[in-house]
């Protein structure tokens, strides 16, 4: 079980989508974990074959846990020359029948019915019968579980066709009544409690309250700020932009993490973290971004070597993000790999941030 950020002590395994014997290439999406942030898809470490699966769906296991067991890829075996087909005698024709042969006999008896199977009989799933896995929120898989609603039958309405807590409350669902054959007893008449049902966003704040306690407590801060006149740049983003259609058009936000990915190699000790004792620069320039989920919470992915990417590289890969964290379709690369943090409030009338760090990084801008 990787660990999806310095908040998380334990993960539930939703769903696998690999099979002992199957091969598998590193970065390959192998299973689904739910944490406090969601569910997130689990990557495979090594490229080799399943050959363990040690945990089973539903089960709630802590960090460091061992998930499964690949092996090394099979080896494909040399083609040996075929043998020499052995001589095949010449068919002799059948002899013919005898008088006693050609008398009627009884049929053989008929072979007995095969036993029928019975039908698996359906039950509520937020992933469809075949296991095939289905772009969805978080709360809306909660939302349907407690529905008995089948996400198989819901249509999507939210990014890239995810389905949203809306979509399965529209859907009509209800919990499936019990069998025909089971005689319940009304039930005693008594004043109805209100349920008390687990709510996902609380969940997610306490999973961030506990990483910016941790960032606080255990991390020093310390603040620099300096004015930048951005006039000249938001006027050449205004003109690159007049040349693109509206869907595809750049953001601010993308010109300032292009800026930061340009300036961070000549800045190596902000990008990296600081472990047992020592700071341990990173290879590679990860930058992660605060996402606000619609729901409410806030996650932080990483947009991954965004040094090589060009401004409408990182735009792409920034909506891509935004989009897969709201529809809960992250991976485990996206919360476990950032090195340093930008967060950029501006666009909502905000002149500066004093930012918490994010756990495992040194930096935030």
């Amino acid at each position: 079980m990787p660990s999806l950020g310095a908040d998380m002590e334990a993960g539930t395994l939703v769903q696998w989508l690999v099979q002992v014997g199957q091969p598998v290439r590193r970065g390959d999406i192998i299973a689904v974990v739910e944490t406090q942030k969601g569910a997130i898809e689990i990557e495979s470490f090594a490229t080799g074959t399943i050959a363990e699966l040690r945990v089973e769906p539903g089960q709630e296991v802590p960090v460091g846990t061992v998930l499964a067991v690949i092996g090394e890829a099979a080896a494909t075996p040399a083609v040996p020359s075929a043998p020499a087909a052995p001589a095949i005698p010449p068919m002799q024709p059948p002899p013919a029948p005898t008088p006693r042969d050609s008398e009627p006999s009884q049929p053989p008896p008929a072979a007995p019915p095969a036993p029928i199977a019975p039908e698996p009989t359906a039950s509520p799933r937020p992933w469809s019968v075949d296991h095939s896995w289905i772009r969805s929120s978080p709360s809306a898989r909660r939302r349907a579980q407690e529905l008995g609603v089948d996400l198989a039958t819901v249509k999507g309405s939210g990014p890239h066709g995810a389905i949203t807590r809306e979509d399965v409350e529209r859907s009509g669902g209800t919990t499936p009544a019990p069998p025909s054959h089971i005689v319940l007893p009304p039930p005693p008449p008594a004043p109805p409690a209100p349920e008390k049902r687990a709510n996902p966003v609380q969940a997610m704040r306490a999973a961030i309250a506990a990483a910016m306690s941790k960032s606080n407590r255990e991390i020093p801060h310390y603040y620099l700020g300096h004015t930048i006149d951005l006039h000249h740049a938001q006027t050449l983003l205004a003109r690159f932009n007049e040349q693109r259609p509206v869907e595809t058009r750049v953001l601010p936000a993308a010109l300032l993490i292009f800026a930061v990915s340009r300036c961070l190699p000549r800045f190596p000790d902000l990008n990296g973290a600081w472990v047992d004792q020592a700071f341990v620069p990173a290879t590679a320039v990860n930058i992660g971004v605060a996402v606000s989920l619609r729901g409410g919470g806030l996650v932080v992915p990483a947009l991954q070597h965004a040094d090589q990417l060009d401004l409408v590289g990182i735009m792409d890969g920034l909506r891509d993000l935004v989009a897969r964290a709201r529809a809960g379709k992250l991976r485990a690369s996206d919360l476990s790999e950032g090195t340093i943090t930008v967060t950029n409030l501006g666009d909502q009338g905000v002149e500066s941030v004093h930012g918490v760090i994010y756990p495992g990084q040194a930096a935030l801008i």
